[in-house]
This record gives structure tokens, sequence and C-alpha cells, in this order.
């Protein structure tokens, strides 16, 4: 049995090298090498193409502001710093990549027919219906379309490290002002994930946290992503994952919402959620500069045309990680990193794209 065993296990040592052979990823060694210093000291890149992933190389090269930066921001959680190399398993905050993991829970209700898209959120939660904004629909609050003005990320984050539940959550968000007509004004933020996170809760009848590992952490066997430990979930930002995870995620949404032979998701609303909602009509009040002219779909930044290869469907983190789906080239990717400084990410983030379309032709 020990022979058999060795004899397997060397047999798919061969067959992964042998994949990865096929592609030249001598440049992207060399950017990740180069680019790391820039990126909070360490990085990982994972590519996904026809049944395996082709690509899978880490960099560590954190200097001592860095290690000094992530035992501080350690010690503020109540945490043994983590300063080792990333591997596929290492789980680390992905501030807005969580948005995409939490439209996808959404429509899980949608293909089920327990909710519409259309459907107003004065239906399930009275409160916003009590200060005038339960007009607002499913869809527009997963497009980030409501209309209403939120509080700075800082003092949204703080607001809710102070409230024990949803529904305190959703009287918070009663009280803000509206900033324009709903499904008029696109403005990027935490407001609309966190309601439609709480419709979620009324419909499923447990938490956010507890839904999505049952409907999409599970099937997509995602056992180490989670929202960590606050007492409620931040469907916007909150998600803890790591690179294999996720990377299995944007798996689905390269099959059209299959993983591993099993439907997670109906191609409808994988469909759906690439459509872009940011018309000519809309006002955008902010977007990120990292979308650059991008349009925006449900979770995610899609084309602005009708052709959903036209460019990468994404959904980048405050904190440098950028998962991606690209149709025209058939493959998904995620860049895992931990850093703010967002100046020249764009760019870095359209070479980096550019280098491996070419290493995985």
């Amino acid at each position: 049995m020990k022979l058999r065993a060795l004899f397997t296990a060397t047999l798919l040592c061969i067959i992964f090298h042998s994949a990865f052979a096929q592609h030249d990823t001598k440049k992207l060694d060399t950017w990740l090498d180069d680019e790391a210093g820039e990126m909070g000291g360490r990085a990982i890149l994972m590519v996904y193409k026809n049944g395996q992933v082709v690509y899978n190389h880490s960099v560590n090269k954190m200097n001592m502001r860095q290690k000094m930066v992530n035992k501080f921001i350690a010690r503020r959680q109540g945490k043994t710093a983590d300063l080792d190399d990333y591997t596929p398993t290492s789980r680390e905050a992905i501030a807005s990549c969580s948005k995409w993991l939490s439209a996808a829970l959404v429509m899980t209700f949608v293909d089920e027919g327990k909710l519409k898209l259309t459907d107003t959120v004065g239906k399930f939660l009275p409160v916003l219906s009590a200060n005038g904004k339960g007009n607002i629909t499913i869809g527009q609050c997963l497009s980030h379309l409501t209309g209403i003005k939120p509080l700075s990320l800082k003092d949204d984050l703080e607001e809710l490290k102070n409230i024990g539940n949803m529904d305190e959550a959703m009287q918070n968000i009663a009280k803000l002002t509206m900033e324009g007509q709903p499904g008029k004004v696109f403005h990027y933020s935490n407001v609309g994930l966190q309601i439609a996170g709480a419709v979620s809760e009324k419909i499923g009848g447990k938490t956010f946290q507890a839904l999505f590992a049952e409907r999409i952490a599970k099937p997509l066997d995602m056992k180490n992503t989670d929202w960590g430990t606050g007492k409620v979930a931040l469907p916007a930002g909150g998600s803890v994952s790591t690179p294999q995870d996720y990377l299995n995620f944007l798996v689905m949404i390269l099959n059209k919402g299959q993983f591993n032979g099993k439907r997670v998701l109906s191609e409808s609303s994988i469909t759906q959620m690439q459509v872009n909602r940011i018309t000519a009509d809309i006002k955008v009040a902010y977007s990120p500069g990292e979308a650059g002219s991008t349009g925006y779909g449900y979770g995610e930044w899609v084309s602005k045309t009708a052709d959903t290869t036209a460019l990468p469907i994404s959904s980048p983190g405050l904190f440098g990680s950028f998962p991606w789906v690209d149709y025209k080239n058939g493959y998904a990717a995620i860049l895992m990193t931990f850093y703010v400084n967002n100046k020249g990410r764009n760019e870095r983030y359209r070479a980096l794209k550019g280098l491996v379309d070419e290493a995985v032709k």
C-alpha cells in the first residue's frame, strides 16, 4: 500500500509539473519578485485553466517596517503576527473581494424563487420603510444604487463594532440621509450589501455567516473562509479567505455556476451578476480609483458593454487582493496581498493581467 501511495503521489507531481511547464512563467515570477515589496512585502498568485492550477507562486520580501506593521495589527486584534510565506491555505482579510461572495449568496435565494431582484427591501425590513427607504430594490442593493449616502468607511466600521445584530445595523442605516433617487446614484460603499445581508437573514432564518457557510462555502469546499469573529457580518468587506478557497469560487464563476460537476448558482444568476448597472443616466457619487472605466454588476466590476468577455470580471479589495475571471482567455486567477497604499495599484493590476494572459496562451 505504501508503494502504491508513493507511486500515486509521484504520478500527480509529474502531471502537475508537466501542465505547469506548458506555460512560460518566468515573466510572472520576475514580476512578483519585483512588485512584492510594494505590496506589503508578500504576495501569492494562483491561476486556474483547463481544469487545473497552472501557476502557483509565492514571494516573501517583507522588510523590517512591514514586519512591524503586521505585528502592530496583530496585537490590536489579539493575535500573533503571521510573517511566513503565503501558501494556498494562508488566511487573509480580503476586504471588498467579499462583495462578490455576498452577492453570490443572495443569488442562491433568487435561484430558489424565495427572492426577486425587483423585490423592495421594505417587504422584509419595515424599519427601512418607516424611514423612507423601503422602495429600494434588492438589485439596487447589490449594485450600490440604493441612493443612500453612507458614512465614511472609518465611521462605518467603528459603528459596526458597537452593534449586536443585523437588526441594529438596519436601524443605523435607516437613519442615514439620501443623496439621490434609488437606481439613479452609484456610490460604492458597505450600505447596499449590508441591507442585502439583512434580507438574506430574514429569508433564511439564520445568521449571514451560517447562510454563507451552508450555501457557498460548503458546496465550493471553501473550508477556511468565514466572516471573522464579530457579532455582525460585514458582507461588503468582512470576509477572511485563502487563495485556494477564493480560487474555488472563481472556478465556479468561470464555469457559469458549476463546481466539480455540481451546480451552485444557475447560469441565469451568473449572467445577471455580470450585467453592467452603471448606465449613462446614472450619477457616480463615488467609485474607487482601481475601477477605472469599468462598469458594475452585482458584487463585481464588469465590462460596460454587452460583451462580458471584453474585460475581466473582478472584485479587488482595499488590502490589494485581486481576484478575476477572464472568459475570453478561459482562466481564473487570484493575487493575494495585504497592504493599504493604493498608489499605482490600477496600473499594477493591468500589468499583471497582461503577463498572465501571455503565460496561459
